[in-house]
């Protein structure tokens, strides 16, 4: 049986400022450390293909593609409500989830910021999962986060 892990790392960034990073470890290793590598394996082979620089859409459709191809379960613009106090004040409609356990949200951005994984941060308790993904298509090598909640 595998136990949950939460290791809480203090790094110092630009201008000595405290940042909190949270890596999620089971003892059998990361969670969801297999459906992880598959998403990042479509995506670099959505790039490949494709190329980068395009608008985030025709990545995230071909995403949606390459998942079909393999096998992998996935939606695409599910629409969750976003309450506030008992009250639904919106909606949030991620890009993609996997596997009915991964929200990924697909980039064409300079960088991966702390704007970007606080967004995800928040749509991870939307929907209740557990981990994101985070993928820009921006430059010829694929850049990515993954966060836990």
């Amino acid at each position: 049986m595998c136990t949950l892990v939460l290791i809480y790392v203090n790094m110092c960034v630009n201008n000595f400022k405290e940042k909190l990073t949270i890596y999620g470890i089971n003892k059998c290793g990361l969670v969801l450390e297999d459906e992880t590598r598959q998403v990042i394996g479509c995506a670099m082979e959505v790039l490949n293909t494709l190329g980068h620089g395009l608008l985030e859409r025709p990545y995230e459709n071909a995403l949606v593609v390459e998942f079909e191809l393999r096998g992998i379960p996935c939606e695409q613009q599910p629409h969750y409500d976003v309450v506030y106090k008992d009250v639904r004040v919106g909606q949030y409609i991620p890009d993609l989830i996997v596997s009915d356990q991964i929200v990924v949200d697909t980039k064409v951005i300079e960088e991966i910021t702390d704007h970007e994984i606080g967004q995800m941060l928040n749509y991870l308790k939307i929907t209740s999962l557990k981990v994101g993904l985070i993928v820009n298509f921006k430059y010829a090598k694929l850049q990515w986060k993954r966060l836990l909640l």
